[in-house]
């Protein structure tokens, strides 16, 4: 377990770098691609890109920048899960997600635009709670 715990740090201390964050954040339309395209090869390329960003880039200098505030709080969150506003805000980012790719499976342009739009600005709020999260806790151990 506590190798699991070790794991998980790594990975959030590497991908708390803001071009880890914003690279990510950015590319949540390609995750339309491979559905859109019926495609199994493009699928695997995006896959891979979702699993190597959280730790292609270095640990962050410091913990100043909002995007880096933001993934670290989310990794206090995410080991405490407050029944929250953040809560809401990320089952709702994660339902227009589902959304985009239900309207990029059916190949309609406009719907699967909106709602991975929506989504985008969603995560955007609640990294924004995220990063209130950190700066509320910071200093403070979580039971992870």
């Amino acid at each position: 377990m506590e190798d699991w715990r070790n794991v998980k740090r790594a990975v959030f201390a590497r991908h708390s770098n803001p071009w880890s964050a914003w690279t990510r954040w950015a590319s949540a339309p390609l995750m339309l691609v491979p559905v859109w395209r019926r495609s199994w090869r493009d699928a695997a390329l995006v896959g891979v890109w979702m699993a190597v960003n959280p730790v292609v880039f270095g640990k962050p200098a410091h913990a100043r920048a909002w995007a880096t505030r933001a993934v670290l709080g989310e990794e206090q969150w995410i080991a405490e899960r407050p029944m929250d506003s953040a809560m809401a805000v990320d089952v709702a980012a994660t339902a227009a997600g589902l959304l985009a790719l239900v309207a990029a499976r059916r190949r309609r342009v406009v719907p699967a635009l909106v709602a991975t739009a929506l989504e985008m600005g969603l995560l955007l709020a609640y990294w924004e709670l995220m990063a209130r999260y950190y700066d509320r806790h910071r200093g403070v151990r979580s039971r992870t």
